[in-house]
């Protein structure tokens, strides 16, 4: 399905919108500039016009020119921010920069001499890797980190918990990518704070494959990342809270048979009418999958604005007129349904023209999705729970307050 079957877009007389900063609700940039006055952007490790090594500082959530750290020991490799005063923004580069993981993230090292760990948050949330000596195993290893650094980067600046099960073996996240040695299918799902992820997965005519199966109008790993950290923050942010209830009066009751749900939607499929109340078809089959489709559909949303905007691309400037959302469309769901209606208006309007590019380059639709009145409900559900949450952690370590 595409945006243009939704009434949202229908042509009508343009709806005059109060000029607003993009600053106002950035919580990732992604346009950076290295020293010598050149874009770099946030896969980079250095500049390709003045070959200044580069590093993404994940505290900071921006890509920085680096400089090697003066009168280090030999043993050594110490960096410090090319614009910072000496013993002020140091780093260690990460151990996987010249693997097939090519990480361009920093170990921020504060006070310490040296660091205490020789990779970066992101890397030290994989748990467990495919034999690497496998060619096609690498490579997929070193496209599944790109994707989730992405992810994790999003995350980071919502100010959302990110621990790896190192640190915190009750709460923590990690990641184990596998491959089958057996015959037997992995399957990628997450459990008790471990995302499983079929590396296979990466190998994109298998991914394009399963895709069409399932009838699927988008799968891409880092929708499966997304999708999949959707239930770890589930149990982190919503259930033993007070969110639960509205979870439940939104999404349904997750105590529902999920095993059974599951081999009901595999088996019979989903339900006729699925639009109406749900972002996917998939969605439609348990509350959690509804939420974990809701809730990286939000990952889609506010990472893409994140970005547009970065580059001076806003969705309330764009020649499309449409019926926008209005804070009557969610309810009696607090002060911030009109902050949350101007987020998705631009995201209405930004996903109608990119799918209009798309099709002029004859690809698939950049967002396939439909956004009923009900899903739109659920999307903003997930918007005050994150923001409520950025209240309540500390992410300036990336760590529970």
């Amino acid at each position: 399905m595409s945006n243009t079957s939704n009434p949202a877009l229908r042509c009508l007389p343009s709806i005059p919108q109060p000029p607003r900063h993009a600053s106002e609700r950035l919580h990732t940039n992604r346009a950076f500039t290295c020293r010598c006055g050149q874009p770099v952007f946030f896969r980079n490790s250095v500049c390709l016009a003045c070959s200044a090594p580069l590093g993404y500082d994940p505290q900071r959530g921006l890509l920085i020119p680096l400089d090697p750290l003066p009168d280090q020991a030999a043993d050594m490799a110490l960096w410090q921010s090319a614009e910072s005063t000496p013993h002020e923004g140091r780093y260690a580069r990460c151990r996987n920069l010249n693997s097939a993981a090519a990480c361009n993230w920093l170990i921020p090292l504060g006070d310490a001499a040296s660091p205490e760990q020789d990779l970066c948050l992101s890397c030290r949330l994989t748990r467990r890797l495919p034999d690497l000596s496998i060619d096609s195993n690498a490579e997929w290893w070193g496209r599944i980190e790109i994707a989730k650094r992405r992810m994790l980067s999003s995350m980071l600046g919502m100010h959302l918990p990110v621990v790896p099960m190192a640190d915190d073996p009750q709460q923590g996240l990690a990641f184990d990518i596998l491959t089958s040695t057996d015959g037997t299918p992995i399957v990628t799902g997450h459990e008790n704070g471990v995302i499983t992820l079929d590396a296979e997965e990466a190998d994109d005519p298998t991914r394009e494959l399963r895709r069409a199966q399932l009838l699927e109008p988008y799968r891409t790993l880092l929708g499966h990342l997304r999708h999949e950290v959707g239930h770890y923050y589930w149990h982190r942010l919503v259930e033993h809270t007070d969110w639960l209830m509205a979870f439940r009066n939104e999404f349904g009751d997750e105590r529902e048979d999920y095993r059974a749900a599951l081999q009901r939607h595999y088996s019979q499929g989903p339900c006729a009418d699925w639009s109406m109340r749900h972002v996917s078809a998939y969605a439609s089959c348990h509350p959690w999958e509804d939420w974990a489709e809701t809730w990286a559909n939000y990952l889609h949303m506010t990472d893409t604005l994140d970005t547009a905007q970065s580059f001076g691309i806003d969705g309330e400037r764009l020649e499309l007129t449409y019926e926008p959302f209005t804070a009557e469309a969610f309810g009696d769901a607090g002060p911030d349904s009109a902050e949350f209606a101007r987020l998705l208006n631009q995201w209405m309007q930004l996903t109608g023209v990119l799918n209009e590019l798309s099709r002029s380059m004859g690809v698939a639709d950049f967002y396939p999705f439909v956004l009923s009145a009900p899903a739109v409900r659920k999307l903003h559900l997930v918007h005050r729970i994150i923001e409520t949450a950025d209240a309540r952690w500390n992410a300036s370590e990336g760590y529970m307050a």
